[in-house]
């Protein structure tokens, strides 16, 4: 069994005091919007969090994004210092979200601070952000791909996009792990289905699905909205499950969703792979960590008695 821990949107505080150049545009708005976003996010309700985490000792750590809140340089050393206290770049993956590419100056940091943690097996040296994403991780019979939706936005915009280069070669490499026989995980920010508002859509979510319909996958994790959910997108062989994990910098009053991170023991049995979830956190109003929800995501059909 392969046991995958899944955490995101930590947006990490606290946030760096900015140059006055620093501050034009999309920036400032958001350095006063973090006055809200700071009472309801805490670092203690993090590190509550990463020790259940820990405690229950999963092979793997993924992270899908917003690391960062307004790209500001040294928010991505810290970042980088939070990627480091889970673990190292083989035990931990990572993925950039909207707030990971804030603003165009410093869109390319992510990459730059942590592309350890968001390295294929195959790359060598620097990678550039047009050929990072989808990258490939193979961890025992379990592939996790990473793909990126972040690019910047204009103001009062949290969209994303995968954008048609990367959905090309996410095909090709999802063709390739179906023929290795793989537990295809693709990791990314954005939510590729269910409802949200026009300023916080994946642009090309349609696209998305088209290239899961055609190519398949066998789970996608994401993150962005905060809350934990849990929808399907067809596959070529049957339904592919999508689970957004809420934020974990969440605490158990916030009136969204209480914070916390989801757990996945993945299984080959002999008639096919099975998927359970299981969702750990805060309830309203409960400060302790615990685990709330289990559902199985995938199973094989079982056979006629």
């Amino acid at each position: 069994m392969f046991v995958l821990a899944h955490l995101t949107d930590p947006h990490l505080g606290p946030t760096p005091r900015a140059r006055l150049r620093e501050l034009a545009g999309k920036r400032a708005l958001g350095i006063l919007n973090l006055r809200n976003r700071r009472r309801r996010f805490i670092a203690s309700t993090i590190e509550a969090l990463i020790a259940d985490i820990k405690a229950k000792a999963p092979d793997h750590i993924a992270v899908t994004g917003d690391l960062v809140n307004v790209g500001l340089p040294a928010e991505y050393e810290t970042g980088l210092a939070f990627l480091e206290s889970l673990g190292d770049g083989h035990d931990v993956t990572v993925v950039p979200g909207n707030h990971d590419a804030y603003v165009r100056s410093t869109a390319h940091h992510a990459l730059l601070n942590w592309g350890d943690y968001m390295r294929g097996d195959a790359a060598g040296g620097d990678v550039t952000a047009e050929s990072a994403f989808p990258f490939v991780r193979r961890r025992g019979e379990v592939a996790l791909i990473g793909v990126s939706t972040a690019v910047p936005t204009n103001p009062f915009m949290a969209t994303g996009r995968v954008g048609r280069a990367q959905l090309v070669r996410l095909g090709r490499v999802l063709d390739e792990l179906a023929r290795e026989d793989l537990f295809r995980v693709v990791l990314i920010h954005h939510p590729p289905c269910g409802p949200r508002a026009t300023h916080k859509r994946l642009i090309d979510a349609e696209a998305v699905r088209a290239c899961l319909a055609r190519h398949g996958a066998d789970l996608v994790i994401c993150g962005h909205d905060h809350h934990l959910m849990v929808e399907q997108i067809q596959g070529p062989h049957g339904l592919i499950p999508v689970v957004e994990a809420p934020s974990s910098a969440a605490g158990p009053d916030d009136k969204r969703w209480p914070g916390g991170y989801n757990l996945y023991r993945i299984e080959r049995l002999e008639a096919g792979w099975r998927c359970t979830m299981e969702a750990h956190g805060f309830a309203p109003g409960d400060h302790a960590v615990a685990l709330r929800t289990v559902r199985v995501l995938t199973a094989p059909p079982r056979r006629a008695i």
